[in-house]
């Protein structure tokens, strides 16, 4: 595996890549590489020829000073990690290659992006989201980009994006990847103390009442929020935001129907934690 810095390291690799007739992905992250990044890695690699992954904590998309400056960062480890899966390349820039001086251009997506996390945490941050990845698209040129379901709101943003900006790249979501308990994975677990992480698979455990709630037939989507309130409640976690939306336009659901998109955010000690689980109430469906 080669370790790339620059944009011009980046586009020569592809390029060779290229001219032997090689497909090629991208997965964009943001380092401190768990056994979800690693899903997203081994799906890339079973379906392309050239793998690259990109590992850029990307300042654009914080809302807060502290996060950003919290955020954990394990270049080594995360090397170790992709070589030992087959990846090609890791993208490693500063912050400066992605955004050198008199860098002026945001990508915006309007209505998708100004809901849930954008309400919570401002446009600041699905602007950050869409503008790096726009840009990575741009460096890379892939023919697929790997992304998880854990971020379900950003997968929909980007592919709007991509639609409406007639980007030629196929997006392929990955299921999220859990712990035994349910805990969704994410790099800001690792900022949890052994009581917050305890604390912090509440919001499976909300995920988990509400889908229990329809699968007993509730479809009213007040009611079926109602307990996974509750249900987050017996942990003493209260969520920003626990909503029943449709997977596609993010709109909020009043009758639970069809295919349903539902979403939590919350914050246990010094993170804050994001998860969701769709629900089809024509099919069954498996627990978290």
């Amino acid at each position: 595996m080669r370790t790339l810095r620059t944009i011009a390291a980046v586009r020569a690799h592809v390029a060779a890549a290229r001219q032997a007739g090689r497909s090629v992905a991208l997965v964009p992250t943001m380092g401190a590489f768990h056994a979800g990044h690693e899903a997203l890695m081994r799906a890339a690699r079973e379906q392309c020829d050239d793998v690259v992954v990109s590992l850029f904590v990307n300042p654009a998309q914080f809302d807060e000073p502290g996060d950003l400056a919290g955020y954990p960062r394990s270049e080594a480890r995360d090397a170790a990690v992709a070589a030992e899966l087959g990846i090609d390349a890791l993208f490693a820039p500063a912050v400066g290659e992605i955004y050198p001086a008199g860098f002026a251009t945001t990508v915006r997506v309007g209505g998708l992006a100004d809901v849930l996390e954008g309400a919570e945490r401002g446009a600041r941050h699905f602007d950050g989201v869409c503008t790096v990845v726009c840009r990575l698209f741009g460096i890379v040129a892939p023919d697929v980009a790997f992304f998880g379901q854990k971020d379900a709101q950003q997968v929909v943003v980007i592919r709007r994006m991509l639609r409406d900006l007639a980007i030629p790249v196929r997006l392929e979501v990955v299921p999220t990847v859990r712990e035994p308990d349910g805990l969704a994975l994410s790099s800001r677990n690792a900022r949890l103390d052994a009581a917050e992480r305890d604390r912090a698979t509440a919001l499976a455990r909300g995920l988990e009442a509400v889908r229990a709630a329809v699968e007993d037939g509730e479809r009213d989507a007040a009611a079926a929020i109602a307990a996974g309130r509750a249900a987050m409640a017996t942990d003493g976690v209260q969520p920003e935001y626990l909503a029943i939306v449709d997977p596609d336009t993010l709109d909020e659901a009043a009758t639970v129907s069809g295919r349903v998109l539902v979403v939590v955010a919350a914050r246990v000690g010094p993170a804050r934690l994001i998860d969701n689980v769709l629900i089809d109430t024509e099919q069954v469906t498996t627990p978290l």
